[in-house]
């Protein structure tokens, strides 16, 4: 079963490749959406895909790639959005 999650992630997380690194995982797992920066030093995160890769991606975006330091992140699943790719914006 299908379904998204959007997440904001905190701390250390531009100027990393923090967006690059969630893009790729993104990808392995099949999943579909986008990862932006936001003016306020966060990494905003739509995701959409299977359920239990989902989870998984989610539990990557907690720790994030060596080059990051996440220190806190805010998630909430919702319905899908029906996105084709998963882009860098």
């Amino acid at each position: 079963m299908e379904k998204a999650v959007i997440i904001t992630v905190f701390g250390r997380v531009q100027g990393v490749g923090f967006r690059y690194y969630t893009q790729k995982r993104a990808q392995e797992l099949n999943l579909k959406g986008f990862v932006r920066n936001k003016a306020n030093g966060s990494v905003y995160i739509e995701a959409e895909g299977e359920e239990t890769n989902l989870e998984l991606f989610v539990y990557w975006c907690k720790n994030g790639p060596d080059s990051s330091r996440v220190l806190n992140m805010d998630y909430q699943y919702c319905n899908v959005f029906g996105y084709e790719d998963f882009k860098v914006k």
